[in-house]
């Protein structure tokens, strides 16, 4: 394949180094392990998800202006309930359907912990969807990483069960709200 390139040689170098970024990322092997993402924290501080080894974990896509915003009631009692036997719930804010979590990453702090008095960790806003579809969603919804749990996701609040090897083992859409009797069960059986 040639491709011409007219402006001049910093006009090459820039599409040279952008084609060997392309070229690098490619041959980098996928991610294998939920543990090997680092995602900002709300507060903008790296966040490893390998801090979370050994825990039974609920990754949320959240948003503060959604039909499903109350279940971050739901969500802060079940991580109270259970965060002692070594559950954490990881909140990923996210403006992909319907702009309904447009804030800044304070404003959805602020939001979180005055309205609903959030204490388990949020990280930064990402996108769940779409071609700015952060890595840690395209593992979760891959059918060659995570089969039992693959598609896409449908809308803010779809949960993913995560257990402590760090193996995605269940899934639940937004209707189902985390104190439900599957949730919670699904829960008590990983922290057994």
């Amino acid at each position: 394949m040639i491709l011409k390139v007219s402006g001049g040689s910093h006009a090459r170098a820039y599409l040279f180094a952008g084609l060997v970024i392309l070229m690098v990322a490619a041959s980098l092997p996928a991610a294998s392990n939920l543990y090997e993402f680092t995602l900002p924290a709300i507060d903008g501080k790296p966040m490893p998800l390998a801090d979370y080894k050994g825990k039974v974990l609920l990754l949320v896509n959240v948003a503060s202006r959604c039909g499903y915003t109350p279940q971050y009631t739901a969500l802060e009692s079940i991580y109270e309930k259970y965060k002692d036997q070594g559950f954490v719930i990881l909140g990923f804010p996210a403006n992909n359907f319907g702009a309904q979590e447009p804030g800044t990453n304070d404003e959805i702090k602020t939001f979180c912990s005055t309205k609903y008095s959030v204490k388990f960790p949020l990280y930064g806003k990402i996108s769940v969807k779409g071609r700015d579809q952060a890595p840690l969603y395209q593992f979760l919804t891959s059918k060659t990483s995570n089969p039992a749990v693959a598609g896409g996701i449908k809308w803010n609040f779809t949960k993913f069960l995560v257990d402590r090897n760090g193996n995605v083992v269940q899934r639940f859409e937004p209707e189902v709200t985390p104190d439900s009797a599957e949730v919670t069960r699904a829960i008590e059986k990983l922290l057994k």
